[in-house]
């Protein structure tokens, strides 16, 4: 029988040299050895199979049972006393500008709906929350047409803010913010108009010389603006003349839309289409500080478009904001230094409560993280692919908000349901109907909840 030497490693022998020594072993044990290894059975691990795509939220996960961790694992936590708010005039991401728990009934029953123009088309999107004040809602179709509604569902008036010349179907986008009788309305030609909130007339209109702006803020003399995604503008509010600008870096790939500037003290922070905040000086537009919402969820095409798509929000002297490419952080108002970073991206606004940061993810998840680390709590998939098989996942649902209502999370989505979540451990709570799906985020005014759906109606719940 053949042999077969095998060198094993040095040792030592007893003088402290090295030794080499060689094992023997027979060709047939080492066959012998081959054939039983092959014998032996697999391994099956125990549980539910899944297929790959399973990381993936599905429509069929719309119940949102399933969450990071158990609910009585998750902390608990002190929601501010539900306040009864008569408007809701301009964004939430500014303190002064918000109620952090509205009023809201337990059970949301439609009570009305209206028209108030074009809805979401292929190349056409309503992007505008509703805003609410004096008894109106003030809305922002598609295009160019904006709409006074009583808060009994009535239309009061109605005004096209389409510049002169232009073509109505070569943009889309804007936003809304009012103060006082004055309504300002941003639209997706770089134009922001002044109107008269009860007539709707046209007081100014100022041209930003760019495509595209998103919702203003209105503090003291002063309207802020981010247009083109790139270029901050302060405009007096009673002439429309242009006070002062500043530009962030360009970038190639934008979302629809830009965040709303936020009132921080006496800084105004702007976020760009590129991932960068600067921090200015509201009266003279003198930076103050520079920050980054920048990294990336590998393995993910969308996480080339580094545009905050997650709305800043200033809170506690903290300003947090996220991009949809797999980043979440919290900076220092006053100064702009990180107080951490998530890896986790946001769609929509971010909504700091409770020593909580709820957000939804780029991956359709409700998420809910520690306000003092970033460290995640618990996740609740929402409805993401909308043809849920290979090959077909291309489309995604869209999920707006989230808001805290009546002590709940609400969320509105493109599937045709408004959903309610507890804050403490992410339970559905409730789910409402909404025809067509939701193209917007909640608002809350009046114990009334406004939300436009993808046909373009205003639907008021209670």
């Amino acid at each position: 029988m053949a042999e077969t030497r095998i060198r094993t490693a040095p040792e030592l022998n007893a003088t402290g040299r090295v030794r080499r020594g060689y094992v023997a072993v027979g060709a047939f044990a080492v066959l012998a050895t081959i054939l039983s290894a092959c014998t032996e059975p697999d391994v099956i691990l125990p549980g539910k199979r899944e297929p790959i795509t399973a990381v993936f939220s599905s429509s069929e996960a719309e119940e949102a049972t399933q969450i990071v961790r158990p609910v009585n694992a998750a902390p608990d936590i002190r929601l501010p006393a539900q306040v009864a708010n008569a408007d809701a005039a301009q964004n939430r991401g500014t303190q002064a500008f918000r109620t952090d728990n509205p009023r809201l009934s337990t059970s949301l029953t439609p009570v009305w709906s209206v028209g108030i123009g074009e809805g979401d088309s292929r190349r056409h999107r309503i992007v505008a929350d509703p805003v609410v004040s004096g008894g109106r809602v003030f809305t922002l179709d598609a295009l160019t047409l904006v709409s006074a509604i009583s808060t009994s569902g009535g239309v009061i008036w109605q005004r096209n803010v389409l510049p002169d010349g232009a073509d109505e179907a070569d943009a889309t986008g804007g936003g809304l913010a009012v103060e006082g009788n004055v309504l300002y309305v941003a639209s997706g030609f770089g134009a922001v108009s002044a109107l008269d909130a009860t007539t709707g007339a046209t007081l100014w209109t100022q041209d930003l010389e760019t495509t595209g702006a998103g919702a203003p803020m209105i503090y003291g003399d002063l309207l802020y603006v981010i247009a083109g995604d790139m270029t901050g503008w302060a405009i007096d509010k009673r002439t429309g003349r242009m006070q002062w600008q500043i530009t962030g870096a360009a970038s190639a790939s934008n979302v629809l839309g830009a965040p709303t500037p936020v009132l921080a003290g006496d800084l105004v922070v702007f976020a760009f289409g590129s991932g960068e905040m600067q921090a200015v000086f509201r009266k003279g537009g003198l930076q103050r500080w520079g920050a980054t919402v920048v990294g990336e969820r590998r393995g993910r095409a969308l996480a080339n478009i580094g545009d905050v798509t997650g709305q800043p929000i200033e809170a506690n002297g903290v300003i947090y904001a996220g991009n949809q490419s797999g980043r979440v952080v919290a900076v220092n108002a006053a100064s702009g230094a990180r107080i951490w970073s998530a890896k986790e991206g946001a769609i929509g606004r971010v909504v700091p409560v409770g020593g909580s940061v709820f957000f939804i993810s780029d991956r359709n998840e409700l998420l809910r993280l520690n306000a003092q680390d970033g460290s995640r709590i618990w996740g609740v998939p929402l409805p993401n692919f909308v043809k849920d098989r290979p090959r077909r996942v291309a489309e995604v649902f869209a999920n707006h908000g989230p808001i805290l209502a009546g002590g709940r999370l609400i969320v509105a989505s493109s599937d045709g349901v408004i959903r309610s979540f507890d804050p403490k451990s992410g339970a559905l709570l409730g789910r409402t109907e909404i025809a067509s799906g939701a193209t917007t985020a909640p608002v809350v005014a009046g114990q009334t909840l406004y939300i436009v759906s993808r046909d373009g109606r205003l639907v008021a719940y209670r």
